[in-house]
């Protein structure tokens, strides 16, 4: 019974695993990747660096945007890698 609960629970989790990666061309970046594999991967620099930070003003982090043909990609890297890619249209 818990390999079968641990079982349904994992599938589960795949499709939400899966929106944590972008595919540029044949390469893919996924959560957990440093910036600079996300700049080897994409080919270039982002096209805009924002800063993101706590309700203190202090630095927390930045947001990679990168703008694709008919769409936004953002990277958010905190402590040296990415945590977080949204896809935006």
């Amino acid at each position: 019974m818990k390999l079968l609960i641990a079982t349904v629970l994992a599938l589960a989790m795949m499709p939400a695993m899966a929106d944590f990666s972008f595919r540029f061309g044949d390469a893919v970046v996924a959560t957990g990747d440093s910036p600079a594999t996300v700049i080897r991967k994409a080919g270039r620099d982002p096209d805009r660096i924002v800063r993101i930070e706590n309700h203190h003003g202090a630095a927390v982090g930045e947001r990679w945007e990168y703008y694709l043909d008919n769409k936004q990609v953002n990277f958010e890297i905190r402590d040296g890698r990415v945590v977080d890619i949204q896809e935006l249209r």
